[in-house]
């Protein structure tokens, strides 16, 4: 299986650059992005995003777009440009070059709610996604736990996540649908990029599972 994916350099894109060099089924992966990730290995094909235009799209068999920026701070246009109309501006290609494509998009918890501006335009994003003809699946974690030394590019979620370390076997206990490793959304994400899944739109719990069914 060939993957291209995208935002490897953030935290949720390393763990799930790290599950697809383990994975003995992927033969290679091509990683876009706003900055080359430096890693060397020889499936791996590290290309920033202005390469995209030249790349082969009918080669892939699944995309796992995980870039995105946090809202704080933000407005709405600003926000939606780089969440919506960069998503868009890769997927509508991709969809019209190879319909059978699998393609995952890593949303988040409490996506489509009216009521915060994120959400929202999470929301759209997810909806002009599943309209596109290729096979379409959005990921909705909640708190995602960084695993085997992965770090988050945010200085102020790197301080959180060192604080709060010690919590997540409680956050794993009390709240197991809201906690999510980075380990796990790799492996979920290549297990539906092989099967599918049930439903277009999975939550926290049903990555986990996934997750757990893969392992």
């Amino acid at each position: 299986m060939k993957v291209l994916l995208f935002g490897a350099t953030g935290m949720i894109g390393q763990g799930v650059l790290r599950e697809c060099l383990l994975d003995a089924g992927i033969t290679e992966v091509t990683t876009v992005g706003r900055s080359r990730v430096g890693t060397q290995h020889p499936k791996l094909r590290d290309l920033l995003m202005a390469d995209f235009a030249s790349l082969d799209l009918t080669s892939f068999d699944a995309c796992f777009f995980c870039l995105g920026v946090s809202s704080a701070g933000m407005k709405e246009p600003e926000y939606r440009k780089i969440t919506f109309d960069l998503t868009l501006s890769v997927a509508r290609p991709l969809a019209a070059a190879n319909p059978k494509m699998v393609f995952i998009y890593v949303s988040g918890q409490g996506t489509g709610s009216r009521n915060m501006m994120w959400s929202k335009v999470k929301g759209a994003t997810e909806n002009a996604l599943l309209e596109l003809p290729f096979q379409a699946y959005m990921m909705r974690p909640g708190f995602i736990q960084p695993m085997h030394g992965i770090q988050s590019k945010t200085f102020l979620y790197r301080v959180f996540y060192k604080i709060g370390t010690p919590l997540f076997p409680l956050l794993r206990k009390f709240f197991p649908k809201n906690l999510t490793t980075t380990e796990e959304m790799g492996l979920a994400m290549i297990a539906v990029a092989r099967a599918g899944a049930p439903k277009r739109i999975l939550e926290g719990s049903d990555i986990n599972q996934l997750a757990r069914h893969a392992s």
